[in-house]
């Protein structure tokens, strides 16, 4: 199911001639929300701790590709972070940008895996289902990032564990080439 899934967003987004989504404004805390409960429904092991900040940040973004984007990254802390016992998903206001991170506190990310994390390529070659499905997962959550005009890295968190960010502009850059 879940490849599926990642295969009619990145089907869905090149359909459209482009790497442009249908944005409209949405708010973030009920798209980590919705999220988070398709993980809980799936029968994931793992408790998500929800960290949201005062205020509600709107966010215009096409919120099913972005609660994709999200369950790719719980799915891949459920599958991938050895000894993890918990996750931590975190939204706050980073200067003009939506900041979401989704963190583990298992085993972290291979070093020679941190630079490749996202290019599908890398990880077909790797022996294992669980492998191959963590770099579809992760290409298609950096293809609908960049269909937002926004971003997503992973890398190691400093107290242990992996950390994956996803940044979303607050505001519809106006100043866009439209032809």
């Amino acid at each position: 199911i879940r490849i599926v899934e990642n295969l009619l967003s990145i089907t869905r987004i090149g359909a459209q001639g482009d790497t442009k989504v249908t944005k409209t404004l949405a708010v973030a805390e009920e798209v980590i929300e919705g999220a988070v409960a398709k993980f809980t429904k799936r029968g994931n092991q793992l408790p998500v701790h929800v960290h949201l900040p005062q205020e509600v940040l709107l966010v215009p973004m096409d919120e099913l590709l972005i609660e994709q984007v999200l369950l790719n990254l719980l799915e891949n802390a459920q599958i991938h972070a050895e000894g993890a016992t918990r996750i931590d998903i975190t939204l706050e206001k980073h200067d003009t940008m939506a900041r979401i991170t989704v963190e583990d506190d298992g085993a972290g990310i291979p070093p020679e895996e941190v630079k490749t994390l996202f290019d599908s390529s890398a990880h077909q070659s790797q022996q294992g289902d669980n492998k191959r499905n963590m770099g579809i997962g992760l290409s298609v959550c950096k293809t609908v990032m960049q269909a937002h005009d926004g971003s997503i890295w992973g890398e190691n968190a400093k107290k242990g564990g992996a950390r994956f960010v996803i940044e979303l502009p607050m505001e519809e850059d106006t100043h866009e080439n439209q032809g």
